[in-house]
């Protein structure tokens, strides 16, 4: 195929964040693409066939308008880039990345990252309620909380309530030290550290003391009516069925919910149902309910993360298909044997 050059212009000022460290990031487009790119003093040249440089070209242009907006290039946006433009994709992460919902403590911007976390930041926008259901590095717990503090500091609601399950991952409640809180805190932890980096640290205990933010375990939640709040309830693959139901009758006027959960990392007992499970069952064509379903191209965590994901994926794909496999050989298996014994 007949070599084509492009001279695409790229600020000096943007180069560096757009190439990466040791040129890093051209690197992995070069491989990706099969394509040769060349930068000196603000001029990128690009070699390669025709419909590879087009393809390049577009993902340092994406990558340009990124930087324009002051991020910080990384591994994860680089890869995303890739990833739509081999799919052809007509949506792109400079158009996703125009979504702002809000900045942390430190002034850094929260915005979603890929088309699942937009996805997810709109039904949150849209809908009563909403469920979050992902492997981890998704964001899915992250968002959620950065949109409870926007709604809240916005006066949609009053109030801030967080909860999980508190159940035990190997560990025993009773052997670990301390009070009942000292014991129950370490399972709430998360949403601690995602509270104080988006409000800070003062500002939560300030909103905390006067009741207005509350991190509790999800037992708490028996008997009340939460009215005019967003409430979270994370790590919603740990809720039994009973409880999974008892938390979404808590639900009152003026209230938004998001539950999140990752379906592949239960901790209850091996044949007990996940509420989690059921209620995507039973409430999937409830108009007022939205469900987000986010997958390991949304994992926006080390890039590790997303090959750990997808591998786990892959393996657990394979077991269910030979499980399947295995109860069908049975079944055949014991026709066979009945046929055998009718006829002798």
């Amino acid at each position: 195929m007949e070599q084509q050059e492009l001279i695409l212009t790229i600020p000096v000022e943007h180069e560096q964040n757009i190439f990466g460290g040791l040129d890093v990031f051209v690197k992995k487009i070069e491989r990706a693409l099969s394509v040769e790119i060349i930068g000196r003093d603000g001029n990128v040249k690009i070699l390669g066939s025709a419909p590879a440089v087009k393809e390049a070209q577009n993902v340092l242009r994406e990558l340009l308008t990124l930087s324009e907006r002051g991020n910080t290039i990384t591994e994860q946006n680089v890869d995303y880039i890739l990833a739509l433009s081999k799919e052809h994709s007509e949506i792109s992460l400079a158009e996703i990345d125009k979504e702002m919902i809000g900045y942390t403590i430190q002034g850094k911007p929260i915005k979603p990252k890929t088309l699942g976390q937009q996805n997810y930041v709109k039904q949150i926008q849209d809908k009563m309620m909403v469920f979050g259901i992902g492997p981890a590095g998704t964001g899915k717990t992250y968002l959620a909380m950065a949109m409870a503090i926007q709604a809240f500091k916005s006066n949609q609601v009053s109030k801030i309530i967080l909860t999980r399950p508190a159940i035990e991952a190997g560990e025993n409640l009773g052997f670990l030290p301390g009070d009942l809180q000292s014991k129950i805190d370490p399972y709430l932890r998360p949403l601690y550290d995602a509270l104080y980096q988006i409000m800070g640290a003062d500002s939560f205990i300030k909103n905390s003391e006067k009741g207005l933010i509350e991190v509790a375990p999800l037992a708490y939640m028996r008997g009340r009516t939460l009215d005019n709040a967003f409430i979270i309830l994370d790590e919603a693959q740990n809720t039994t069925t009973a409880q999974m139901k008892m938390f979404l009758t808590r639900i009152g006027f003026g209230s938004k919910v998001v539950i999140t959960g990752d379906l592949s990392q239960k901790d209850l007992p091996f044949s007990a149902q996940s509420g989690l499970e059921q209620a995507a069952k039973v409430l999937r064509n409830v108009e007022e309910i939205g469900f987000t379903y986010l997958t390991n191209k949304d994992v926006v965590r080390h890039p590790l993360v997303q090959k750990i994901v997808h591998a786990y994926e892959k393996f657990e794909a394979k077991e269910k298909y030979r499980e399947s496999r295995r109860n069908r050989t049975g079944k055949s298996s014991g026709v066979q044997s009945r046929k055998k014994a009718g006829r002798s």
